[in-house]
């Protein structure tokens, strides 16, 4: 007969298993045997989790609850956990339970001792899938009564919205999974942080960093501090870099459990560890990687000079230790091309997938004919980022090796140091690029008719597609889904985004020099050029969603479910394929809300001062030019045709991506080969479902290449010739917006120009940001938000900013066309801001001239603009 499982058990119990005390508690366990130092305590099992929803008969109501879920529909997953939410809440915890747990904690200590209080999932901490986040932890829990509700709040965080979203886009069963519940003694620390046992940028063995702050560990994991950085080298055991950071927030314990405080003003630039004590972390660090067999990154804490280890955990990201030999992408070998990532650059900023690529290409294929020219390319990989060939364009522009006004408006002016090689024979390559040119054409053409109709219907396609992607039970049947679904529905939004963006003719491109030749001035181009002419009858650009979907929210003219439908998913990584959607997160839209307001201005009211300004405009130019104004009015129609549907072509071609997304994690789980399949092509992906797994076997090859370009320092927006990037990354003086191998580089300029975006001239501190996420975070109400690049998933950051500067964009990028529309000055192709400003930095922004001047600067920004700096 097997004996009943235990309800609770030691810390170090022998029988503390996974799957009885789930990942995090057979991990503590596990420590604990091994005599590493661990806050005793105990493990309330997942027997006793069973018990008690047995007991109360619960099982039903929570699957009932669970299948009305769906992953990528947020108000769903909520609701399923405030259902759940109420049913554990009115459920009591049978006394056997109870006493067991009492009698344990008694144990800890005769007074009401204070603990740390973990949920511990069965399936959480494994090399697999780390869930970190997924389930509640509580600190500083006294007595037995808020010790058996902590318990209770640990169990039916099992269903929080998070994690049933999680676990059901990663192909885990929801009935899979059991919940466990750590128990310890609080540490008292007056320090805590994390330690990584290979680095988590780059996933070097050599180096073990450490992560500290003052308190309790919980503002550092949550992100709510900078901490100090302490990087220990490995062979040496010594500190070979040390950061130490501004650390204004703290985590402390209170009578109802913790809150966050100032840190005091003396500590706050001190060091967190004292001499020696990295070591000695780094010592710990490496003798638990030795027991787990791999890489593991740790949560400690330490209290009057000991240390104590609170959490061991796979770090899932870690490369092997002999890494495999990586591919190569660079298509900058093929020969002497000038190559450019503006304008494209916004649309996949990051290194992409190879799925992604795959799809790119596909894409382009189904709506940019000459992109499926095979020599010389027009669309390359370098580095695992979207590049233009500028020498393949010119020859299809007249051969005479230059950038007209509409390319450059589109990819941006050249420096006039820069030429372009011209391809080796034009007249082959356009011979070559008719052919391709008769077949598309049929296929495209006939979405010219009823295109506003095909737009309209996306939307419903792709979620039904969706949602028959999530039926599918068997890999042939994912497969066969492709062939009869998937793929037309691809073909079909490329042929409807091809179409919209033929909207208005040759407006777009051409409304700007006009003006320009008429002598309008600069500032009144830029109100002219909007894409909100008509709004009133045909809605607001597609781009500009998003906010607008964010301002009726908080107005209460639509509700979470219809704003998720509608916008969630646009996103700063919307075209990567591996990257999850908005939508997908239901916390997402409340983070967005908070942002807004905190907007500088409210949404409504920026474009009701564009419309007046726009208004003003007209009129100025009614004066000058009284017999133009109906050419004017019909030329800024066709422009904001073009705009609009240029913009929501590239919506719905992101829907269409998240369609594709659903479809890669749907493989994964019917394969058990999870997120390797984003490093296969979507001919691979089907081979793989129809049962040939031959190329699983380029996954590692792929998956090194993907983190090594993610690991070096984003490639110049302009290539020309052979780039190396290793080579590239390691020289001091490197430029971040050219490459050409043909010349010494000048040194990258000291002062910031670019290209005018959106007119306007305003002055306020610099924000530097790396990401959108950063920037929720930390960009503050007022600020000149200075990063590299944007696009839609950076929008709702728009109204919080006094103006807005990039080192990538063109008059047609996305940072440009919807800061004015907002009225927002812009600047944007400055190709050095992010080097050349740090935050803090006081500047003035003119985007009617294209110029951002330093006017005091903080001791980073003096230090970025120094000679040795470069």
């Amino acid at each position: 007969m097997t004996p009943t499982p235990p309800l609770v058990l030691a810390l170090h119990d022998p029988a503390a298993e996974l799957a009885l005390v789930g990942g995090k508690g057979a991990s503590l366990a596990r420590l604990a045997a091994a005599g590493v130092t661990v806050p005793d305590g105990f493990h309330v099992t997942t027997e006793a989790y069973a018990r008690f929803v047995e007991h109360a008969g619960l099982d039903a109501a929570i699957r009932a609850a669970v299948n009305d879920a769906v992953p990528d529909r947020p108000e769903t997953l909520r609701r399923a956990e405030e259902r759940i939410r109420e049913l554990f809440d009115g459920t009591g915890i049978p006394e056997k339970i109870g006493g067991e747990i009492r009698e344990a904690y008694s144990g800890l200590g005769p007074e009401p001792e204070p603990v740390a209080v973990r949920s511990s999932a069965t399936a959480e901490d494994l090399p697999e899938f780390s869930f970190a986040g997924q389930q509640d932890t509580f600190l500083n829990v006294r007595g037995e009564h808020n010790l058996l509700e902590a318990v209770r709040n640990c169990w039916a965080s099992l269903w929080t919205a998070r994690a049933i979203g999680y676990r059901a886009r990663n192909g885990i069963g929801h009935g899979d999974v059991r919940l466990a519940v750590v128990v310890q003694r609080l540490v008292p620390a007056d320090a805590a942080g994390v330690l990584f046992t290979a680095d988590p940028v780059t996933g070097a063995r050599d180096r073990i960093v450490i992560n500290a702050g003052w308190g309790l560990g919980e503002a550092v994991v949550g992100g709510q501090v900078s901490p100090d950085t302490v990087v220990v080298d490995r062979g040496s055991g010594t500190v070979v870099e040390e950061q130490i950071a501004e650390k204004t927030v703290l985590t402390t314990r209170d009578a109802n459990g913790t809150h966050e405080e100032p840190v005091p003003a003396e500590l706050r630039g001190r060091a967190v560890l004292g001499p020696g004590e990295a070591e000695r972390l780094a010592r710990a660090g490496s003798r638990i990687e030795e027991l787990y067999g791999h890489p593991v990154d740790l949560e400690w804490a330490r209290d009057q000079a000991e240390f104590h280890i609170l959490q061991a955990r796979p770090i899932t990201t870690a490369p092997p230790e002999e890494p495999p030999e990586r591919e190569v992408w660079n298509d900058s070998l093929t020969g002497d091309y000038l190559w450019t990532r503006t304008n494209v650059g916004e649309a996949m900023p990051d290194v992409m997938t190879p799925i992604t690529w795959s799809l790119a290409q596909l894409w382009l294929r189904n709506t940019w004919p000459p992109a499926a020219l095979p020599e010389p390319k027009l669309v390359g990989n370098i580095c695992g980022r979207w590049y233009i060939n500028i020498s393949t364009m010119t020859a299809f522009g007249g051969g005479n090796g230059t950038v007209g006004s509409a390319s450059a408006q589109t990819y941006g002016t050249l420096p006039d140091d820069v030429q372009i090689p011209p391809v080796p024979s034009r007249k082959r390559t356009i011979a070559r690029f008719l052919p391709i040119a008769g077949r598309a054409l049929p296929r495209l053409l006939p979405h010219l008719r009823r295109t506003d109709e095909k737009l309209a219907a996306c939307p419903d396609l792709c979620e039904r597609t969706r949602a028959r992607i999530r039926a599918t039970e068997t890999p042939e049947e994912l497969a066969a889904l492709w062939d009869s679904d998937i793929a037309p529905l691809i073909d079909f939004i490329g042929g409807v985004f091809w179409a919209a963006g033929r909207r208005g003719g040759l407006g777009i491109v051409t409304l700007r020099p006009w003006l320009a030749k008429l002598g309008v001035p600069e500032s009144d181009i830029n109100t002219l050029v909007t894409g909100a002419e008509d709004t009133e009858t045909a809605g607001p650009m597609a781009s500009l969603g998003p906010i607008i979907g964010l301002s009726q929210l908080a107005k209460g003219e639509i509700d979470r479910e219809t704003f998720a439908r509608q916008w969630g998913h646009r996103a700063p990584d919307e075209f990567e394929v591996s990257a999850p959607r908005p939508a997908e997160d239901p916390d997402w839209i409340d983070r967005q809300a908070r942002g807004m307001h905190e907007a500088l201005t409210e949404v409504g009211t920026l474009l009701e001062r564009r419309k007046k300004e726009r208004d003003a405009a007209l009129a100025r130019f009614a004066e000058r030019h009284p017999d133009k104004v109906d050419t004017l009015r019909r030329r800024m129609r066709g422009a904001a045709a073009g705009f609009r549907g240029r913009e929501a072509g590239r919506s719905e071609w992101a829907r269409g991506i998240w369609v594709t997304r659903e479809f890669v994690l749907r493989a994964g789980a019917l394969t058990g080969h999870g997120d390797d399949l984003f490093h296969l092509e979507t001919n691979e992906i089907l081979a793989v479902l129809r049962g040939d797994e031959a190329p699983l076997a380029r996954v590692p090859a792929r998956r090194a290449a993907y983190e090594h370009y993610r690991s070096l320092p984003p490639p110049p927006a302009l290539i020309r010739g052979r780039f190396d990037p290793e080579r590239w990354a390691a020289d001091p003086n490197r430029r971040s917006d050219l490459y050409d191998e043909h010349r010494e580089h000048t040194p990258m300029s000291e002062s910031v120009t670019g290209t005018p975006g959106a007119a306007g001239t305003v002055e306020g501190t610099a924000r530097v940001v790396t990401t959108a996420a950063e920037g929720e975070e930390t960009l503050r109400p007022g600020e000149i938000l200075v990063t590299t690049v944007t696009n839609v998933g950076w929008t709702p950051l728009f109204p919080r900013a006094a103006a807005v500067v990039t080192d990538i964009g063109a008059p047609l990028s996305h940072a440009a066309i919807v800061a004015r529309e907002l009225g927002i000055p812009a600047v944007v192709g400055c190709g050095n801001a992010t080097t050349r400003l740090a935050t803090g930095d006081r500047v003035r922004v003119d985007g009617g001239k294209g110029t951002v001047e330093t006017v005091t600067a903080t001791d980073a920004g003096a230090a970025a603009r120094e000679p040795s700096a470069r």
